[in-house]
């Protein structure tokens, strides 16, 4: 038994006849009688009585016709919340984005999304770039940014942003009207860093470790503007990347370039390479990376 039998069922008993029923479907008489004849054969049952040229449903076919209208009501349905999807009329994406990168890139290029795709719900997930990544890989979220070098095994991504870190401190510090330091010139300081579960956390401390110190991290912020407002206050010295460095009031604090080495700040949309990923975020992909591509 498939769909067609269910609509050859249910015209022939609404036309009471097989030859009006294949008009109204556009096929042949004998069509639509082998295809009755075959499902009565299948299920051993009749499902119309004949009497002449009139037909009627049996018992058992007022059964098959009942639970057949209801059945191709779903498919009905279904076919449609399918074609919705593949349309992109209607779905849901689930981003991860880290604090730093979201509220520069990507509230513009979201407004111009749901403005093209109105009916696609998009859940933001603001978390570190680490737990970001552990989440895309789960498949807890379909893609997020990340900082490279990320799993290119089990990952697709492409580039977002390629900066550089900044040392910021506080005006009055020594350092503070240089245009450039070495990093080992901050080996006495203390670092106001990013929570472990950002992955600028590691870099800057493998960073350090590669220039001869252990760095003294005295507080920890999720937040980039709450770090900044503690070496404002003369808590310690930070590091940032130079797109959240252009926003920092000058007055309050100073951003100085760090060499030898310097500290790369890649960014990367990514999602795996593995399972299924919706067609809503498929287009969310396509649509992201030609604006940033583009830029």
């Amino acid at each position: 038994m498939d769909i067609r039998h269910l609509q050859y069922v249910l015209e022939v008993a609404r036309c009471k006849s097989f030859t009006k029923a294949a008009d109204a479907l556009h096929i042949s008489q004998p069509t639509i009688s082998k295809m009755i004849r075959n499902l009565e054969n299948e299920l051993s049952i009749e499902v119309f009585s004949r009497n002449g040229k009139q037909v009627e449903l049996t018992d058992s076919g007022q059964v098959i016709a009942m639970h057949a209208a209801h059945i191709l009501h779903s498919f009905d349905n279904l076919t449609s919340e399918l074609n919705d999807l593949t349309q992109l009329k209607r779905g849901r994406i689930r981003i991860g984005l880290p604090p730093m990168v979201g509220a520069r890139f990507f509230p513009k290029i979201m407004s111009e999304f749901r403005k093209m795709y109105p009916g696609i719900d998009m859940e933001m997930v603001e978390d570190g770039a680490k737990t970001t990544e552990a989440a895309v890989e789960s498949g807890r979220l379909d893609v997020g940014a990340v900082l490279l070098p990320t799993k290119d095994d089990v990952f697709h991504s492409f580039p977002i942003v390629s900066e550089q870190l900044k040392a910021v401190i506080h005006p009055s510090h020594p350092l503070a009207d240089r245009d450039s330091i070495a990093l080992s010139e901050l080996a006495e300081e203390t670092f106001i860093s990013f929570r472990e579960d950002f992955a600028l956390h590691d870099r800057i401390i493998a960073a350090c470790q590669e220039a001869g110190f252990q760095p003294r991290v005295q507080y920890e912020s999720s937040q980039w503007d709450f770090i900044s407002e503690m070496v404002a206050a003369g808590l310690g010295i930070a590091m940032l990347p130079e797109t959240i460095c252009a926003k920092l009031d000058t007055e309050r604090v100073r951003t100085v370039s760090l060499a030898d080495p310097v500290i790369p700040w890649q960014l990367a949309m990514i999602w795996r390479k593995e399972g299924y990923l919706s067609f809503a975020a498929r287009e969310w992909i396509r649509f992201t990376r030609g604006i940033l591509e583009a830029t």
